[in-house]
């Protein structure tokens, strides 16, 4: 029986050569104050970073490019939506650090037991992400986002294609 049946974390030894290739996203997103809910459908690629970002030519580092589109849907309006993150090798064998498409730090991810837990602070907003592999074609990240303006949780899944 394989994770996602049985509730379990699944290890994966390095996120980095799990992460790549193709995966179909659907995220769930609520304003848990206003109780607006929102929903994006898309696809990320994470693909062989080089020297200048793009996927063409060698690896950067061994890190991935992730790129993120889709159609997100909120309050009823449906708008093409895209994010672009890169995830460099960790400190640790298997890891990552995740950073902006600027490179500015974003989060570290270590999913050798199957789940991390992850802060990322932001002006007076604290993200905090909760990422968990189910089996060898489906993760998880549950993002909760509290501060001053903000309350919100962003459930995403995500399948593995071809």
């Amino acid at each position: 029986m394989d994770a996602a049946m049985t509730g379990e974390p699944w290890p994966v030894p390095d996120v980095l050569a799990h992460l790549a290739g193709r995966w179909r996203v659907e995220r769930d997103v609520r304003d848990l104050a206003s109780g607006d809910e929102g929903r994006f459908e898309g696809i990320t690629v994470f693909s062989p970073l080089t020297e200048d970002g793009l996927t063409e030519g060698g690896l950067a580092e061994g890190g991935l490019l992730h790129e993120e589109s889709g159609t997100f849907t909120w309050q009823g309006v449906a708008r093409p939506a895209e994010r672009t993150l890169r995830f460099l090798p960790g400190s640790s064998p298997g890891t990552a650090d995740v950073c902006f498409a600027d490179g500015r730090p974003f989060h570290g991810l270590d999913l050798t037991t199957g789940h991390h837990v992850a802060d990322h602070p932001c002006a007076a907003d604290l993200y905090r992400g909760e990422f968990t592999v189910l089996d060898a074609d489906h993760w998880r990240s549950v993002w909760r986002v509290g501060g001053p303006a903000k309350d919100l949780v962003l459930t995403t899944d995500y399948a593995r294609v071809g």
